[in-house]
């Protein structure tokens, strides 16, 4: 019985800690040596947009690796899925970086901004998603 209750004891303390609120005036920065910070951005372009003017995305956003040395990997497709759930959503972008730092250099970069400055005329919707992955 005694083993049960502290068992009992010891999940509610991990349990507790996993669903613990953190003090929003806190910024935590995370720096993992054997992981990767994965920035995904999925685009969905205007209707009407021409696919010349889709290839001058897709150039503007696979020239960065070479313009912004954050940028840990890079790689892009589109969408084949035969399950017709992607929303619109033809290109999906996968940026690699080692740190939160050096995101936090990537997103207000000169070179990222002025991207955003050839997509913005053709973008009908975005979506961002951003994870740790193990290396």
């Amino acid at each position: 019985m005694k083993i049960k209750v502290i068992v009992l004891l010891i999940s509610i303390s991990f349990m507790s800690n996993a669903f613990a609120k953190t003090d929003k005036n806190k910024t935590t920065t995370m720096i993992q040596t054997d992981s990767l910070l994965r920035h995904t951005v999925f685009f969905k372009f205007k209707e009407g947009t021409t696919a010349e003017q889709i290839k001058k995305v897709e150039d503007a956003f696979s020239a960065l690796p070479s313009k912004i040395e954050q940028i840990k990997g890079y790689e892009w497709g589109l969408n084949n899925s035969p399950e017709g759930l992607n929303k619109g959503f033809t290109h999906a972008f996968f940026l690699t970086f080692k740190s939160e730092e050096d995101r936090a250099i990537y997103l207000p970069h000169p070179d990222h901004k002025a991207f955003g400055a050839v997509l913005t005329p053709f973008l009908d919707d975005v979506f961002v998603v951003d994870y740790w992955t193990k290396q």
